[in-house]
């Protein structure tokens, strides 16, 4: 399907890969991986025909068809998000403007005999059967199902593209290269701006793509799920691995903890040979053999390891005083934008050392009700915090409030306090800071850059109560290993906004869904919470061709009745379900309440009110199952 015949790409600083020769098959799905700088985005561009390589060429099938999704898409049209993509095929187009023009034509023509309108009838004809090969009569399926999928609401369908920020624009590419359906898919980190439930879908999208797939991403659990197969782009060269990522990790782990051994013993061979040269090279009946050792030397191979000292790194976040029993009240909040309810009247208390995960699709409102929280905007109802809080808070806009005229290592020495002085560096270099950079200035930096220093500089900020919003963006995998550790460890209380789900994953011990201008508290796990939402929002993810015929047994009257009748029983049970559900959260919130208020010092009359909530959340969870068990059926 493709093939790399000894590829290389060279800057003036050097090779980022060369000699690369291997084969992409169809049906491969390639996670591609390697450092910032490596190569990997420089790799899908050579693939997709937007630069060449400087050495070897890239052999592919005739008539292949590339989907390049890149990270700085620029688009600029007038269309709707729906027409954006309805017109984004030529052929189609085309085929369906010559319908037209020949429907009109046989309308007005009255020659019916005549071999010019038999030769309209033949071209129609052909035409048809075309269009239906294309999936042309699913056409309008297919995007709406795919848009859908990727998050856009009917309402969002009708926006025009000129009035999308970058990240919806994105997400209209995507779909547009996805519903085109092409024989490779080049993705470079395609989860960017999409929400948990949106990665689901393409995730699963992915997983039934029938062409081959080339992706990079910084989400560990995309990378597991989609990928087959790991390409590393590493000291000038790729090296493939049949796995997935988490897999091809810990083998490679392996494979360079080898290699250190071997590096030990070739340091102390060389060592000792350089100790005889040393020793002979002045005696002259041992001239000869100093010379064969020095030449023996030359010869060696030197065994280069690639260390990563970012993953052995153990940062934890400095935590202030300790607060009291609750840390936040929140008393019938709600906003507002241009008549439009994003929430009302959300009341909730937050206790010492929760641990929450705020989720729901983008737009829901995430970010306004943490600037709510925070007091950054107007809003209705009250939010008082409780003793001796202190609030650590990391916007999507921090970057922007960073001095720009101070130099990285300036900005970060300014907030350290104590012993994590001494390890500045290893903690810049945690968030991809080494060597000279962390004497630049803060105004050369880039956007992504900018936000992993200011992460880096909340990770520096004694607090009691962390509330972030989106705090993995731009971060690579390790850099988020580090992250999520600290956050693991950390004694206070956080709010979090993350789409990514391996790193949501075991982070919190409470949901938060914005949903019906509501705000939902579940006690579900990560992957509990998104089959519950999947069930709710019956997303599917094959839109792919659908049969053209479909061979069906139509069920007889008496049948039919039958089938009715069992329809509305298992209607009825899960309404009857739904109302327990109902009940039991509510029951589950005044045992929070309960919590909220409880002297934890009291540990008898504590754990008693524990394990009543424990044991009404696994009621809960039971009912969930029953419910989710039930509407399958439907």
């Amino acid at each position: 399907m493709l093939q790399f015949d000894r590829l290389g790409y060279f800057l003036p600083q050097g090779y980022l890969f060369s000699n690369v020769s291997l084969q992409i098959n169809k049906g491969d799905r390639v996670g591609l991986v390697g450092k910032n700088g490596a190569g990997k985005s420089t790799l899908l561009r050579i693939l997709s025909g937007v630069i060449k390589p400087t050495d070897g060429q890239v052999h592919f099938q005739k008539n292949l068809k590339f989907g390049f999704l890149t990270q700085d898409i620029i688009i600029e049209s007038e269309k709707s998000v729906y027409d954006f993509l309805f017109y984004s095929n030529e052929e189609l187009n085309s085929i369906r403007d010559r319908i037209d023009d020949i429907n009109h034509q046989l309308t007005i023509r009255t020659d019916y005999q005549s071999d010019s309108y038999l030769n309209l009838l033949d071209e129609l004809s052909e035409l048809n059967h075309r269009f239906l090969v294309m999936d042309g009569y699913q056409w309008e399926e297919k995007i709406k199902a795919t848009l859908e999928g990727l998050g856009f609401s009917n309402e969002d369908q009708q926006k025009l593209i000129s009035a999308c920020s970058g990240g919806w624009k994105m997400r209209a590419e995507l779909a547009r290269i996805l519903v085109n359906a092409p024989d490779i898919l080049l993705l470079d980190e395609p989860t960017n701006h999409l929400d948990i439930l949106s990665i689901s879908w393409l995730e699963k999208y992915l997983q039934n793509f029938e062409g081959a797939v080339i992706l990079i991403s910084h989400d560990r659990l995309f990378l597991d799920n989609v990928s087959t197969r790991t390409l590393e782009i590493s000291r000038q060269q790729i090296f493939d691995f049949p796995y997935a990522y988490s897999k091809y990790k810990a083998l490679r782990a392996e494979e360079l903890q080898r290699l250190e051994q071997a590096k030990k013993q070739q340091d102390k061979d060389i060592k000792h040979t350089e100790e005889l040269i040393e020793k002979f090279r002045a005696k002259k009946n041992k001239a000869a053999f100093a010379q064969s050792l020095i030449k023996k030397l030359d010869k060696t191979e030197r065994i280069s390891v690639e260390k990563d000292q970012i993953a052995r790194l153990k940062l934890r976040f400095p935590l202030a005083v300790q607060p009291g029993k609750w840390v936040l009240e929140i008393d019938s909040l709600g906003k507002s934008y241009d008549n439009r309810c994003l929430f009302k009247e959300v009341s909730i208390t937050v206790g010492r050392a929760e641990k929450i995960a705020l989720l729901g699709p983008n737009g829901v409102g995430k970010s306004t009700l943490l600037k709510a929280i925070m007091g950054v905007i107007t809003h209705e109802g009250k939010v008082t915090t409780g003793h001796n809080v202190q609030i650590s808070y990391f916007a999507q806009d921090q970057a922007e409030k960073l001095d720009p005229k101070l130099s990285i290592y300036d900005t970060v020495d300014l907030i350290a306090k104590g012993d994590l002085r001494k390890d500045l560096r290893s903690i810049l270099g945690a968030f991809l800071f080494s060597g000279e950079d962390i004497d630049k200035k803060v105004a050369v930096l880039s956007g992504g850059e900018r936000t992993r220093l200011a992460l880096c500089c909340l990770l520096l900020s004694p607090s009691n109560f962390l509330i972030l919003d989106e705090p993995t963006n731009h971060l690579d995998l390790q850099s988020k290993e580090v992250l999520k550790e600290a956050l693991l460890h950390y004694e206070g209380t956080f709010i979090i906004v993350s789409h990514d789900r391996e790193f949501v994953d075991g982070l919190s011990n409470r949901i938060w869904d914005i949903e019906n201008q509501g705000v939902q508290i579940h006690h579900f796990s990560l992957q509990e919470y998104l089959n519950y939402k999947t069930a709710k929002t019956n997303q599917d993810p094959k839109i792919g061709k659908p049969s053209l015929i479909q061979k069906v047994n139509q069920p007889t009257a008496t049948e039919k009745t039958k089938i009715d009748k069992t329809q509305q029983k298992l209607k009825k049970e899960v309404q009857q379900i739904e109302q327990k559900i109902d009940a039991q959260e509510a029951a589950i919130k005044e045992i929070e309440n309960e919590l909220s208020i409880a002297d934890y010092d009291q540990k008898e009359q504590y754990n008693a009110i524990l394990n009543r909530y424990e044991q009404e959340k696994a009621k809960l969870d039971l009912l969930y199952q029953q419910w989710e068990q039930k509407s399958a059926a439907l």
